[in-house]
């Protein structure tokens, strides 16, 4: 596949706990080499708008209050495969069904707070990463 980028977050669970050298850490030690990254907290209307794909499930209003409570740590990452080698480092969204070594399976406290975001493709990633950077902020 080559070299690409992806999104990464770290969600409030995690930067709650203090956790974001160590998620970091695995995601570097995993071959991918951050270009971009900056800690913020988003309003409703932020994290409603970056989860509008699901507004129409159950879990939007818990996921969207869940997404704005505390600080979120946003990446672009870099790498061979970065999609789906980031995906691979993050383990499956089930904290239970995740593998072990990996981030979820680390550091996750339920299926809700898993401690981790990553787009599912390339064109997802792009997207996301239009959506939280500018282009002056990619310094890869």
């Amino acid at each position: 596949m080559g070299i690409e980028r992806t999104f990464s977050m770290i969600k409030p669970d995690a930067t709650k706990r203090n956790l974001t050298g160590k998620i970091i850490a695995k995601l570097e030690e995993g071959g991918l080499r951050v270009v971009a990254s900056k800690r913020v907290h988003w309003d409703r209307a932020m994290a409603e708008k970056f989860y509008g794909i699901h507004a129409d499930k159950p879990f939007f209003g818990e996921l969207t209050e869940f997404m704005s409570s505390g600080p979120i740590v946003m990446q672009v990452l870099e790498g061979e495969n970065a999609v789906l080698k980031n995906r691979e480092i993050m383990g499956a969204t089930n904290p239970a069904e995740a593998d072990a070594g990996t981030i979820r399976k680390e550091f996750a406290q339920s299926l809700g707070e898993n401690s981790v975001h990553g787009s599912d493709s390339l064109d997802n990633a792009a997207l996301e990463i239009a959506m939280c950077f500018s282009p002056d902020e990619l310094v890869g």
